[in-house]
């Protein structure tokens, strides 16, 4: 049965992956979108997205199930051109320092739920990536073979190509904007550069969507901290998995670079009287240093670019999707993982704002659990 609107008119508020992803698929679907950021595409959050995508360790089922559907999406993507150097399948490896007891529960837990997880060590860890340095290894380490990567700007380029072919409004440097309303129900948006009005309002501004929500009165509770990712300057080491260590994160990037980011240095980050956040060069060596050890033959890795801002995590850590019960017209999009889920949640939000009919998927990750 086709879902076709050739009516539906829809403001998308946000430039990111999800704001994207979801304003192609509205426009496949008939819709005629305008999408409204406040500063360039991916200029926000989804632009120091370290982006593995992934279900691995513990979560909630549904949860699970939505992350799997949306690496499901990936992989679609992938099959249809397998040589796009920013979207790839290679494979995760992670590990603890020190506490093989964690790391073999959590490989207990993920083969309990059918995830791929295998064990491996300094010996064989070379069958998973041989530019893994062995030595950086704990005494025991996941492999998640079915996990992958993908660049979020390459990506959001892509997806912003297709929108704009099919009609898609693109409007870019419209500053801050808010929810316009009337009789309780949501009308468009207002920015600077104007109102735009439209049958209904999807908010995906990253950390910053429960700002935007809470004049309409609705609460989102945002724990959202501030972070960093590291592109290094190029490197002739090839790693292919995505790593997750105690010390650094680290993933392939387009461009022969590498992208590194982790927790630890986030007291160090500074907030200036203009908003926007500084950190001290030798914290960022110190945690290219942490992930030039992980990498064979590379004790070097230094960075070529940093970007530091506000990482989007609701205050439960699960995802907000879906229409708001109080201001209807209105819809959220705040998520962690918003590279894991960016195509698989487009495609279900664009569903519900053009059928009206609300996915099962996105049950119990409604906003008004937080009411």
């Amino acid at each position: 049965m086709s879902m076709k609107s050739e009516s539906k008119t829809v403001v998308v508020l946000g430039g990111g992956v999800l704001g994207i992803s979801t304003a192609l698929s509205l426009v496949k679907l008939g819709a005629q979108v305008t999408l409204v950021t406040e500063g360039e595409l991916c200029s926000g959050a989804s632009g120091r997205s370290l982006s593995w995508l992934n279900s691995a360790g513990e979560r909630s089922p549904a949860y699970h199930a939505l992350r799997m559907a949306g690496v499901d999406r990936y992989r679609t993507l992938f099959a249809q051109d397998p040589t796009r150097e920013w979207l790839r399948f290679d494979g995760g490896l992670c590990w603890s320092t020190n506490d093989t007891t964690s790391t073999l529960a959590r490989h207990a837990y993920e083969k309990a739920h059918g995830y791929d997880s295998l064990l491996v060590n300094s010996h064989n860890v070379a069958t998973v990536d041989g530019q893994v340095n062995a030595s950086a290894l704990a005494e025991v380490a996941i492999a998640n073979p079915g996990e992958g990567w993908v660049s979020l700007p390459e990506l959001i380029n892509f997806l912003a190509q297709q929108f704009r072919a099919l009609g898609g409004e693109l409007i870019e440097y419209a500053g801050k904007a808010a929810v316009l309303t009337e009789a309780g129900r949501a009308t468009g948006i207002r920015c600077h550069t104007g109102d735009f009005h439209a049958d209904a309002v999807l908010v995906a501004c990253g950390p910053w969507t429960p700002a935007v929500v809470a004049p309409l009165g609705v609460h989102i509770p945002d724990g959202s901290p501030v972070s960093m990712l590291v592109i290094s300057k190029p490197t002739p080491q090839r790693i292919k998995v995505v790593m997750n260590t105690p010390r650094a994160a680290v993933r392939p990037n387009p461009g022969n670079t590498v992208a590194v980011d982790h927790d630890w240095y986030e007291k160090e980050i500074a907030q200036q009287t203009d908003g926007t956040y500084t950190i001290a060069q030798s914290v960022v060596d110190k945690l290219m240093q942490e992930a030039g050890a992980l990498i064979a033959g590379h004790d070097n890795l230094q960075a070529q670019s940093w970007k530091l801002g506000p990482k989007p995590i609701p205050g439960d850590g699960e995802p907000v999707l879906g229409e708001l019960t109080k201001v209807p017209g209105c819809f959220v999009a705040f998520t962690h993982s918003g590279a894991t889920l960016a195509l698989i949640a487009g495609e279900l939000l664009a569903g519900e704002i053009v059928s009206g009919e609300k996915h099962p998927m996105l049950s119990t990750f409604r906003a008004e659990r937080f009411s």
